[in-house]
């Protein structure tokens, strides 16, 4: 058997900045999308494409693989069966669309090269260019992160996502990079929305979503498909309407990738059981958290996800998801539970989720009984998510309103009254 290595494959995969497992990862979703089952590929099947081992993958493998790449597969360096690498086909047999694809190939990197800078030439779009914008979307993680909500960064994401779309205009790409970037323009215009919600601008979250929809169908990015489906979820479950935050939810939840992925899958549960605590659902409440428990415990942590998924789900949010449940539901014991766990686990970039669980512990001791503890815990929020986060903002007027309703003329309303207003006065 000839064992020539596929040094073109190798030139491509370096270019594009393949390794062999990512790209064996990228493969199996589009077979999925071809097929409608994920592919069985590994980092060893690629290895043996490198090696020459196998010369002509499967036919349902050589076409995803150039849904991939935009080329046919003996432009990838693999060679039909009765073929070898030392004997070429005919000149009347060579395929016209590769030979056209390789010369225009050739001159657009040619051209590309001699133009100086500032010339109207086209570039080549690489992943360079996607990695520089997933940089961006790391740094819109992290502002929300910090301080949440905020119509700036709003605006940021939604001029990101624009910026990712002009890429797509601004030269060459492979189809790899195209997805790419509808990917990221859908990952910046699903932070846009996520930050409409969280500031309660529902309308302007629901442009932002329908946007974000088209966009990650255009891109065929599963777990970007599943943010935007999940906060659409969470944004109906915030506006009172738990029917279509369960239709939402369920959207998301039904996607090919929780089945993969049991961190997925746990995510998804756990919002469906905070939209089941706000409908009143104790059984489904209780079930659904189970569940969601159930598979974080069996997600392996080593798995690649994006960052977006890592930069905050874990235990701390799902208590928190619980915490909301149980509070919506009355079980005020229960809420206060998972209050401190979240509080216990929450890594130090969460500030706003900080802010929010405070608030929503400080909820639950006063519904107990025990005022006190509750303006001591509510006082615990800092000024800045106070004042200029809208949904941390209405959770303390709510609070102050049922304090001084509970506990009128004690000392902790006073206290309650002259704190909030050092926070009025900072604002």
């Amino acid at each position: 058997m000839d064992t020539t290595r596929n040094t073109v494959l190798e030139a491509w995969m370096a270019e594009h900045g393949y390794s062999s497992n990512s790209l064996a990862d990228t493969v199996n979703r589009a077979l999925e999308e071809l097929t409608g089952r994920h592919g069985g590929l590994d980092g060893s099947s690629v290895r043996d494409w490198k090696a020459g081992r196998v010369t002509w993958p499967k036919s349902a493998t050589r076409k995803a693989l150039e849904h991939v790449s935009g080329l046919p597969a003996v432009a990838l360096g693999f060679v039909p069966r009765g073929r070898t690498p030392s004997s070429p086909a005919p000149p009347q047999q060579e395929d016209p669309d590769m030979k056209r694809r390789t010369l225009v190939g050739g001159i657009a990197a040619a051209a590309a090269a001699a133009a100086a800078p500032g010339t109207a030439s086209p570039r080549r779009i690489g992943m360079s260019d996607v990695n520089r914008l997933n940089k961006r979307f790391a740094e819109i993680i992290a502002s929300d992160h910090r301080h949440g909500g905020r119509l700036g960064i709003e605006q940021r994401a939604a001029a990101l996502a624009d910026e990712a779309l002009n890429l797509q205009n601004a030269g060459s790409a492979s189809q790899r990079v195209r997805s790419s970037l509808y990917a990221s323009a859908a990952a910046f215009r699903s932070s846009a929305m996520w930050a409409a919600i969280d500031g309660r601008r529902y309308d302007i979250a629901k442009a932002h979503m329908r946007e974000a929809q088209a966009l990650a169908e255009m891109s065929g990015d599963q777990t970007i498909k599943f943010r935007i489906w999940s906060h659409a979820g969470t944004m109906y479950r915030h506006m009172g309407r738990p029917a279509d935050a369960f239709a939402a939810n369920d959207v998301a939840r039904n996607l090919h990738l929780t089945r993969r992925d049991p961190l997925f899958a746990s995510l998804g549960l756990a919002r469906q059981g905070a939209i089941h605590g706000a409908a009143q659902d104790r059984t489904g409440t209780r079930r659904a958290f189970e569940q969601a428990q159930d598979a974080m415990l069996r997600a392996d942590p080593a798995d690649y996800r994006p960052v977006w998924m890592l930069a905050f789900y874990d235990q701390a949010e799902l208590d928190s998801l619980a915490l909301s449940a149980h509070l919506a539901l009355g079980d005020y014991s229960t809420a206060e539970y998972h209050a401190h766990r979240c509080l216990s686990a929450l890594r130090p970039h969460m500030i706003r989720s900080r802010a929010i669980t405070t608030t929503r512990l400080a909820h639950a001791q006063l519904a107990q009984g025990a005022p006190e503890a509750a303006t001591v815990t509510a006082m615990k929020v800092p000024a800045e998510a106070a004042t200029q986060h809208a949904r941390v903002t209405r959770m303390l007027q709510e609070f102050g309103a049922a304090l001084r309703a509970t506990a009128p003329g004690s000392s902790s309303v006073q206290t309650w009254t002259e704190h909030a207003a050092t926070w009025r006065m900072a604002a």
